[in-house]
C-alpha cells in the first residue's frame, strides 16, 4: 500500500521534525563567521573561562563540537553573550588549530592521553634540589614530552638554600637547556622572579613539577596579583607534597609580555602517547652517537653504538641509563 499518492515530490510533504523542536534535522553546521576570538584560561567542570577582547567570559562547549575538548591555551571562536557580566554564558563553536600540545598519560600502561596545555611555546620544568629530593627520570620524561609536543624546555631549580645545584646541573648542563636556580629567600625579595621572568618574555610558558617543589610559590612571585594557595607540607615519609593546584590556569605575566600557565603537581608523567623511536630526540647529547647504530636499533642491544659513544666520553653514562630506562618502560607497555 502506498504511503503517499502518485506525486511523492509534492510541496506539502512534511520533513521529519527534530525530537526537541520543530525545525527539520540538517547536517549543515553554521560557520559562525562573526564569532569572536578567545583564549581559554581555565576549565572547570564543563565551564571554560576565556579571555575575549580584554574581558573574562564564561563559556561552554557547543554540542556540534562533539567529543572534541578545549584545554587551557586553546584559541577558540565564541558566540553569544560576550559581555562578561555575571550569570552570562557564551558558547565555544570552534577550536582553532594548535601550534603545540603538551600531552601526558597517568602512567606508561594508560592508553588514555591527556592534553595538559595547548599552544605553549615553552615548558618550565620545576624541581627542588631538596625536600623533596630531585627526580632526574621525571625531568627526563618532561623533556621527552616537551620535545615531542613542540615546546622548548627550561629548567627551574628551587630551594638552593637547602642543597647545592652543582650535581644536577652537571647532569643537564651539556644539553644547552637554559636554567635558573632559585632559593626561598630570593623568591621573597623578588630577585629570583626577575631572573625567571627574563626567560618568559614574549612567550607562553607552562610550568610543571612534582608536588611540593615550590612551583605555585614561584608562579605567585611571577603573578603576585593572582596568588594561588601554595603547599605548606611535604610528607616526611614519602617526600611528596600535597596538590594545591587542582586545575591548569593561564595568567598574564606581570611586568612583561607573556603568559604563565600553572598546572597541577604531577607524581608521574606517562609517555604512552610517545612513539619510542622519538624518545631519543629528547637526548641530543646521545642522538649524534646513534649514527653508527644498526638499522632499527633499539638502543639497548649489544651492537648499539651508544655504548662506545659514552665510553669515549661524549656523554654522561647516567644519561644513557636514563634513556634506556625510558625505552624499556615503553617496550613493556607495547608488549602488554
Amino acid at each position: 500500500m502506498r504511503r503517499y499518492g502518485k506525486h511523492t515530490d509534492e510541496d506539502d510533504i512534511r520533513s521529519r521534525p527534530n525530537r526537541k523542536g520543530n525545525r527539520p534535522r540538517t547536517h549543515i553546521r553554521p560557520k559562525h563567521e562573526d564569532a569572536a576570538e578567545g583564549l581559554v584560561l581555565t576549565v572547570d567542570r564543563g565551564r571554560l573561562t576565556c579571555l575575549v577582547e580584554g574581558r573574562v567570559v564564561m563559556a561552554m562547549k557547543a554540542r556540534e563540537l562533539g567529543r572534541k575538548a578545549a584545554v587551557v591555551g586553546d584559541r577558540v571562536a565564541i558566540v553569544g553573550d560576550l559581555s562578561g557580566d555575571k550569570d552570562t554564558l557564551a558558547r565555544i563553536v570552534r577550536i582553532e588549530e594548535r601550534a603545540s600540545v603538551l600531552r601526558r598519560t597517568a602512567d606508561d600502561d594508560d592508553p588514555y592521553e591527556r592534553v595538559v596545555v595547548a599552544n605553549a611555546d615553552q615548558l618550565a620544568v620545576v624541581t627542588a634540589l631538596a625536600d623533596p629530593e630531585p627526580r632526574p627520570r621525571l625531568i627526563d620524561r618532561c623533556l621527552v614530552a616537551a620535545y615531542d609536543g613542540g615546546l622548548t624546555p627550561l629548567l627551574v631549580l628551587t630551594k638552593s638554600d637547602l642543597a647545592p645545584p652543582d650535581k644536577l646541573l652537571e647532569l643537564y648542563g651539556h644539553l644547552d637547556i637554559p636554567y635558573v636556580v632559585t632559593s626561598r629567600a630570593e623568591l621573597e625579595d623578588g630577585g629570583a622572579a626577575d631572573r625567571v621572568r627574563e626567560h618568559l618574555q614574549g612567550r607562553i610558558t607552562a610550568f610543571v613539577g612534582h608536588s611540593g617543589v615550590g612551583k605555585t610559590t614561584l608562579v605567585n612571585a611571577l603573578v603576585p596579583e593572582e596568588r594561588r594557595r601554595t603547599t605548606g607540607h611535604v610528607n616526611a615519609v614519602t617526600g611528596r607534597g600535597r596538590h594545591t593546584t587542582t586545575s591548569a590556569l593561564a595568567l598574564p605575566l606581570s611586568g612583561a609580555d607573556g603568559w604563565v600557565i600553572d598546572t597541577p603537581g604531577v607524581r608521574s608523567f606517562g609517555l604512552a602517547h610517545v612513539d619510542p623511536s622519538r624518545v631519543i630526540h629528547a637526548f641530543p647529547d646521545l642522538e649524534t652517537g646513534t649514527q653508527g647504530c644498526p638499522r632499527a636499533c633499539s638502543h639497548d642491544e649489544p651492537d648499539c653504538a651508544l655504548d662506545a659513544w659514552v665510553a669515549d666520553g661524549h656523554a654522561d653514562p647516567a644519561r644513557l641509563y636514563s634513556l634506556r630506562r625510558l625505552l624499556a618502560t615503553r617496550e613493556r607497555t607495547d608488549g602488554d
